[in-house]
């Protein structure tokens, strides 16, 4: 089984893309998952990722046997363009925020979460990213990483490994998904800042429905 590393690479419009990866990490417990908090952001980002990865190891074991499966934590997807021979699937969850300007929180139920998925040869990717949000009371806030809760991480990875089986091994899954756990929020979704929004990527400030695939 192989730690957890990292590389640094260019896209195709040459931009260097940095990410961290996990695969084939060993099974856990789900007693295991329940982790105290750390004291340091670093030490924080790496609890996150590691919940993200112990719950995608569970989720994809049952996948074919023989097969492998990675999971790579990005800072940067297209929703709209992966490379060739990725399939996409995209969807929204809820998450809370903090401003690392002013230390202001708040949640929010529009939360893009971008996947691009491949299997070739019994090795399979999954290429994850998040789109941030920042501070609406501060001037030139920072872009910050939302917070997703164990349960709607996986809420996500159960929905994307039923895409993977429909889209990688060509399985009848039928339409349903469950539904990820909704935040109390009290003010309507701001798309001025909103990552994906000012991307063109969410929907909210056209009306349009995201592109859910």
């Amino acid at each position: 089984m192989s730690p957890a590393g990292g590389a640094i690479a260019s896209d195709e419009s040459g931009q260097t893309v940095q990410f961290r990866f996990y695969c084939n990490p060993p099974k856990v417990t789900a007693a295991q998952l329940e982790r105290k908090p750390s004291t340091t952001d670093t030490d924080r980002m790496a609890e996150t990722d590691q919940t993200w990865t112990d719950i995608f190891e569970s989720k994809t074991s049952d996948l074919r046997e023989g097969d492998s499966w990675c999971l790579e934590f990005h800072k940067s997807l297209d929703p709209e363009r992966p490379d060739p021979g990725w399939q996409t699937y995209i969807r929204n969850t809820s998450a809370r925020f903090k401003c690392s300007k002013c230390g202001r929180t708040w949640p929010s139920n529009r939360v893009m979460v971008v996947f691009h998925m491949q299997l070739r040869e019994g090795r399979g990717v999954v290429k994850v990213m998040c789109f941030r949000q920042n501070c609406k009371k501060c001037n030139d806030a920072p872009m910050e990483k939302p917070k997703i809760n164990s349960e709607n991480i996986d809420i996500l990875l159960e929905n994307l490994v039923e895409k993977i089986r429909i889209k990688c091994y060509h399985e009848d899954m039928g339409q349903l998904e469950r539904q990820f756990e909704r935040l109390v929020v009290k003010s309507p979704h701001e798309p001025s800042h909103c990552e994906a929004c000012l991307k063109g990527y969410c929907k909210q400030g056209t009306g349009a429905k995201p592109p859910f695939k």
